[in-house]
Order: structure tokens, then sequence, then C-alpha cells
């Protein structure tokens, strides 16, 4: 299993009702596109969330948020939350919302050449 089947649903069920919203297979998990911006996504059991680099340090401070690293460096910007820290409905809409809200204002990123 790539990801949390029961993660994905509770976040489709969360952007229902949001328009622009596509989901992709990435980066072995689950990606939701909004606006085909990357808006979160679900690698395992965690949940990513790209959100406002700004709230990057508030962010990490919050109960099961870590930054997320591929390569050895931290992504600003983007960070995972452990199952702890989307136990609740709350706390997975405060994540997605905050996703959201960055979203908006967010740079869709390049189109490479095939």
């Amino acid at each position: 299993m790539a990801y949390s089947e029961n993660l994905a649903d509770r976040v489709r069920t969360i952007l229902a009702d949001h328009p622009g919203v596509d989901e992709k297979m990435m980066m072995g998990g689950l990606t939701f596109m909004v606006n085909n911006k990357m808006c979160v996504g679900i690698l395992k059991d965690d949940l990513m969330a790209r959100i406002d680099p700004a709230a990057y340090e508030m962010a990490l401070e919050k109960r099961g948020c870590r930054e997320m690293s591929f390569t050895g460096k931290p992504m600003k910007g983007f960070v995972f939350i452990s199952p702890d820290g989307t136990k609740t409905k709350k706390d997975l809409n405060y994540w997605i919302g905050l996703a959201l809200g960055y979203n908006k204002i967010a740079k869709a990123s390049r189109k490479r050449k095939k």
C-alpha cells in the first residue's frame, strides 16, 4: 500500500465541494491538485500539505507536523503531518484549509517538455 485509503477518503470528503480538484498518482502516493497546483497529498499514512512558506515555522510547531525532505534538504512550504496530527476532522480540516488558502496565491509549476 503506497498510501492510506482511509486518509484519502477523508480528504476526498473535505474537498468534495471544492472546484478544480484532480487526483494524481505522484511521488509514490496520491496527490490532490487544486486549480492545476499541488495542494495536499498522501504518502503512506502521512498527509503532505503545500502551505505558505511564511507559515512554515509556525506549522512545524503543531502536533504531528515535520518538514518534508526527499533529498536531505527541507522543502520550505511543504510539510508532512503524521496520523497523530490528522486524527480528528478538525485537525484534518485545519491542514487542508491551510493548503487551500495558500493554493489561491501559489504559482503553478512549469510544465515539463516531453
